[in-house]
């Protein structure tokens, strides 16, 4: 049996909906090179496998190449599993399957079914991470048979996320985790202006921050990829009025920068977000955060005291939240980072959780 105390291998295998580092995968890109340094500093190897095209200066990247995966957020209610021609989910967990004995523990990024069913057929122990609330029926059903079979074996970020699947009371909860060196806090910003971080795409609900912009006259930085182009020129077009500024995809450094000299981040979410990684980034440069009630977000957001919650929908509460953001004291939201996100944390929580899954391993038991 492999000792606990033992330094592991671990193989990452990405989200294949985008190339790592092209923001297509949204807030799992940074999830998982988290992880790797979260785990690389407790003395761990890390490899991830990623599709073509991929960058990354965490840990040794192997690209496969292939067509890529049509994004979940398309498929709500979806009953059925489409793999694409040459699919590059397919290629990655071929690879996975061949250098399975070479490794400890598996640690799977992608939301979707194909790694959920073969996880049973494997010699490795596999440690699933699933990043958003259940989306379909077909989905569900595989999370309740493969805790059935592997309990255990997959995290969500919070207890929000997990309620939303049937097997939810038996979904690990792990939180996040960033490196809150990559972050320079922010005591007072240089003018009054909010902040927008996420995809551009409907159900983020970019219109709502849009109108809230407009009604109180600040401008709105809108930091993302525009992952829905025929959306964003709509709301160009509907709220002309405000002050819209397209700030792009940037990296971690150029992102942390501009966002804290902003007075508040606004997440204006239309479905149940999992988590909100743009929240704990904000907070760790000392912006509080406007966001829906909803999902993990109301886990992560201490009304009234490092930002402000409302009512999904609820634009007048934005509006009226901005007007308050004087009663936050910036250096809270710097601390619950601090306390509850960062990575020697996060790691901890991994590392105990690989270890479990490592133990009871089929292929660890006398």
């Amino acid at each position: 049996m492999i000792s606990q105390k033992a330094p592991k291998k671990l193989l990452f295998l990405s989200t294949p909906v985008g190339a790592l580092g092209s923001g297509i995968g949204g807030g799992v890109e940074l999830t998982l090179q988290n992880a790797a340094k979260a785990l690389m500093a407790k003395g761990h190897s890390v490899e991830i496998v990623a599709p073509e095209g991929s960058v990354t200066s965490v840990a040794k990247l192997t690209a496969i190449a292939g067509t890529l995966q049509t994004s979940a957020q398309t498929q709500v209610g979806a009953d059925a599993v489409v793999l694409p021609k040459d699919s590059v989910l397919e290629n990655m967990w071929s690879y996975a399957r061949e250098v399975q004995d070479q490794f400890d523990l598996l640690f799977n990024f992608a939301y979707d079914w194909l790694p959920l069913y073969l996880t049973p057929f494997l010699n490795t122990p596999v440690a699933h991470w699933i990043s958003m609330s259940s989306l379909s029926p077909v989905m569900d059903e595989m999370v309740s048979k493969l805790v059935q079979i592997r309990p255990q074996a997959i995290a969500v970020n919070t207890r929000a996320c997990a309620d939303t699947f049937r097997a939810g009371d038996r979904l690990m909860i792990m939180g996040k985790g960033i490196d809150i060196n990559d972050y320079q806090f922010v005591a007072k910003p240089s003018s009054p202006k909010l902040a927008w971080v996420g995809r551009i795409s409907p159900e983020k609900g970019l219109e709502d921050a849009a109108k809230t912009a407009q009604k109180t006259g600040l401008p709105l930085h809108i930091f993302g990829l525009i992952q829905d182009y025929h959306y964003w020129s709509e709301i160009q077009t509907t709220f002309a009025d405000a002050q819209l500024h397209y700030e792009g995809f940037l990296s971690t450094h150029d992102l942390q920068y501009k966002l804290g000299q902003c007075s508040a981040l606004l997440m204006t979410p239309r479905w149940i977000e999992a988590f909100g990684n743009a929240a704990i980034e904000a907070f760790a440069c000392g912006v509080p955060v406007i966001s829906y009630r909803s999902g993990g977000l109301t886990e992560i957001v201490r009304d009234r005291h490092t930002g402000f919650l409302v009512d999904m929908g609820n634009v007048s509460g934005l509006i009226s939240s901005v007007d308050q953001l004087d009663q936050i004291d910036r250096r809270a939201c710097r601390q619950q980072v601090e306390a509850e996100y960062s990575l020697e944390v996060w790691g901890d929580r991994l590392e105990k959780w690989f270890d479990q899954l490592i133990v009871h391993s089929p292929r660890n038991k006398p």
